[in-house]
C-alpha cells in the first residue's frame, strides 16, 4: 500500500502550497483523494507519477547508510528490514566517498524509498538539510535512528584535530618562507653576486 500524504506534505515535496494543490486539485490537474469526512490527502504513488517516476514504488530500494572512520566500527540496524546495506570507509567531512556518490546516483533515479542511517554525520556533516531536501524532491525519505551505541562524538573530534593540523603545517610552512633571510636579502646573501662585486671592485683599484 502506498503511503498517505497530507496535502501540507504533498505540498513540501512539490516545493509548493496547500492553496495550490487545492487549485490542482479543483482544475483536475492533480486530482486528491477523499476521505470518508470529504478531506483531501495524497499518496506517495501520485507523487512519484507527478515527478515522472516510471517505477512502481514497490520496486524502490530500503537502505542502510553506515559510515566508519575505522574498519572496526559498524552500525547497527536491528529489526529494521533492508534490501541492502550500504558501506563506507572515511570521514563525513570526505565528499567523494564512492558509495555515498553511488547512493545519491540512485536517489536522484529514483531507485530509493528509504535510506537508514543512525546519525545524521554518518551521512554527512555540513549541508546535511539540504541533502534531506534533494532525496525529499526525489521522494526518498531519510530515517535517523540515533542509536546512543554508536554517538560520533569522537570521529567529529578526530576530524577537527585532523584539520587543525593541516593547517598548522600550513602556517608553519609560511612562517618558514618569511622568516628566510636569503629570501628577505636577495643578492646580499648570494656568494655570485658577493663574488661580483669584489671583482669589480680590483678591476677599479688596478685602473
Amino acid at each position: 500500500m502506498s503511503k498517505v500524504l497530507k496535502p501540507k506534505d504533498m505540498a513540501e515535496k512539490l516545493g509548493s502550497t496547500v492553496l495550490t494543490l487545492q487549485r490542482w486539485d479543483n482544475k483536475g490537474i492533480l486530482k486528491a483523494h477523499r476521505t470518508p469526512t470529504n478531506r483531501r490527502y495524497y499518496t506517495e504513488e501520485q507523487y512519484l507519477q507527478y515527478i515522472g517516476m516510471s517505477k512502481n514504488v514497490q520496486d524502490r530500494k530500503t537502505v542502510a547508510y553506515a559510515r566508519v572512520s575505522t574498519y572496526g566500527q559498524k552500525d547497527d540496524f536491528k529489526g529494521v528490514i533492508l534490501d541492502e546495506v550500504i558501506t563506507d570507509i572515511g570521514s563525513e567531512l570526505n565528499y567523494k566517498r564512492k558509495k555515498w556518490n553511488q547512493l545519491l546516483q540512485e536517489v536522484i533515479d529514483n531507485k530509493i524509498e528509504t535510506i537508514y542511517l543512525t546519525y545524521k554525520d554518518r551521512f554527512v556533516c555540513f549541508g546535511y538539510d539540504w541533502f534531506e531536501q534533494l532525496c525529499q524532491q526525489h521522494g526518498t525519505i531519510i530515517v535517523v535512528i540515533n542509536n546512543p551505541d554508536t554517538s560520533p562524538n569522537q570521529e567529529l573530534v578526530d576530524d577537527l584535530a585532523s584539520i587543525i593540523h593541516v593547517f598548522s603545517c600550513r602556517l608553519y610552512g609560511l612562517r618558514k618562507l618569511v622568516d628566510d633571510k636569503s629570501l628577505k636579502d636577495g643578492e646580499k646573501n648570494d656568494p655570485s653576486s658577493k663574488g661580483k662585486a669584489l671583482s669589480k671592485s680590483n678591476h677599479e683599484e688596478s685602473s
